[in-house]
């Protein structure tokens, strides 16, 4: 039958919706996880530079860094819990609804840590306060990336997952751009001005950002894989899980394991690079603090550079491998990282540390990916934010470890290395074992 010019009409204007409608999905979930990077990495910088004098003065300098450093990790105990409500409400209620509660609830609590009195007004309640709104930013997080890339990877194109299953990926970079360019410029202050109020501007400008985001987040469509799943349940009248996560410890607990060995890069090799870098280079080798931000932000184009590779590759020859591959390299770049950081010499430690970060970029674009092929579309959200935010908490609490380990051996420079290496072998082995399992699990769909 030959094609009318009709329908020839209809056919590309469904087309152009559907490019229309996944460059929205792309955008907001770029936008949405730019914000909550931004407001996570403004807690991780401002707790290595001054939260140590502004909530925490009645202690040692040294153990006060720690301490800051320690609230820095409250927020990654969080994430576990805020995988679990989010996940529950994600795989129940939605993806877009409950991007839209992860949105408000880190925009809102990072805005009021801007607003929040020091140490010197009301004493211990201070650090207290700080703790708290911490914690809450961990929950809003525990939910936010996992359902982002899941929003964007059920939304694309089977060739081009990986792809757009990077997009959310890039607000890590841009976060990181966005936060360490914003606190470069309050750290150019007089010590007494940043202290006094300099340090409030970048957790303020978070309600701006959350006005901007969430409007673009209002815009989305859902998910067409979970509302596939809710039309199958009701259609062959099955229950509606009412506990998706028991069903992805009953049916994917042993890809929970795996996942957290895998993602262990994402957060505690990224943080180790920024908040525990910063430190060391301002507090052990005496650098200016804006030299290392200025690092950062190096390492972040390069990051964003490595995920468009880890995505284009992802998409040729699969997600699994790429990461492996990706973490593989990263592991051995930690040799000249080790030199140039031990160097002392100061470029060669501002390279050393945008490298460090940049490395982190390839295994990080199908990372997403590659999580939600592991688990089942009905409880994917649980399972794939639950895994993840397990391998952010421990991965949240790297940059304390750092420095407890530069106190027990007496010498930063080894910790950085060491640790990296660490966690980039874990990454390798944990996506390919990752990659049996699927294996597998294509045998058995095709048998």
């Amino acid at each position: 039958m030959a094609t009318t010019p009709a329908a020839t009409e209809r056919q590309t204007s469904r087309e152009a919706q559907d490019i229309k409608r996944l460059r929205r999905v792309a955008t907001t979930s770029f936008m949405g996880t730019a914000m909550e990077w931004y407001d996570y990495f403004i807690y991780g910088l401002f707790a290595a530079l001054v939260f140590d004098e502004l909530f925490f003065p009645s202690f040692d300098p040294a153990v006060g860094t720690v301490l800051s450093l320690l609230t820095f990790g409250i927020g990654f105990v969080a994430r576990p819990v805020g995988a679990i409500i989010f996940g529950h409400l994600g795989d129940r209620i939605g993806r877009k609804k409950t991007l839209i509660v992860t949105l408000l609830v880190i925009g809102l609590s990072t805005g009021i840590i801007g607003l929040l009195p020091t140490f010197d007004a009301i004493g211990f309640a201070a650090p207290i306060l700080l703790t708290t709104l911490r914690f809450i930013q961990g929950l809003s997080l525990g939910g936010e990336w996992s359902g982002a890339v899941l929003l964007a990877v059920e939304h694309a194109p089977a060739k081009q997952r990986a792809f757009y299953g990077a997009m959310p990926q890039y607000g890590s970079p841009a976060g990181t751009l966005l936060s360490s360019g914003i606190v470069s410029l309050v750290t150019l202050l007089p010590d007494d001005q940043l202290l006094s109020w300099g340090w409030r501007i970048p957790f303020l400008l978070s309600f701006v950002f959350l006005a901007i985001a969430l409007y673009m987040r209002l815009k989305v469509e859902e998910s067409p894989v979970f509302t596939d799943v809710v039309q199958v349940q009701r259609a062959e009248q099955q229950k509606v899980t009412k506990l998706p996560l028991i069903e992805v410890f009953r049916h994917a607990g042993g890809r929970v394991l795996i996942v957290v060995a895998t993602v262990l890069f994402a957060s505690g090799g990224f943080f180790l690079m920024t908040t525990y870098a910063v430190n060391f280079g301002t507090g052990e080798l005496g650098m200016e603090p804006w030299k290392l931000l200025v690092a950062t932000m190096v390492g972040a184009v390069l990051e964003a550079i490595g995920i468009y590779i880890g995505a284009r590759l992802g998409d040729r020859i699969g997600a699994w491998k790429t990461v492996a591959l990706g973490g593989a390299a990263a592991a051995v770049l930690v040799i000249p990282i080790a030199f140039m950081l031990g160097s002392g010499i100061e470029v060669l430690v501002i390279a050393g540390v945008a490298i460090g970060i940049g490395a982190l970029g390839i295994p990080y674009g199908p990372l997403g990916t590659m999580l939600s092929e592991l688990f089942s579309a009905r409880y994917r959200y649980s399972g794939v934010a639950v895994s993840y935010n397990i391998g952010g908490l421990i991965g949240g609490f790297v940059p304390s470890i750092a420095a407890a380990f530069a106190l027990a051996v007496g010498s930063a420079v080894v910790v950085i290395p060491v640790l990296l290496g660490i966690i980039m072998g874990l990454c390798v082995i944990g996506a390919l074992i990752a990659g049996r399992v699927l294996s597998r699990q294509e045998e058995t769909i095709a048998a």
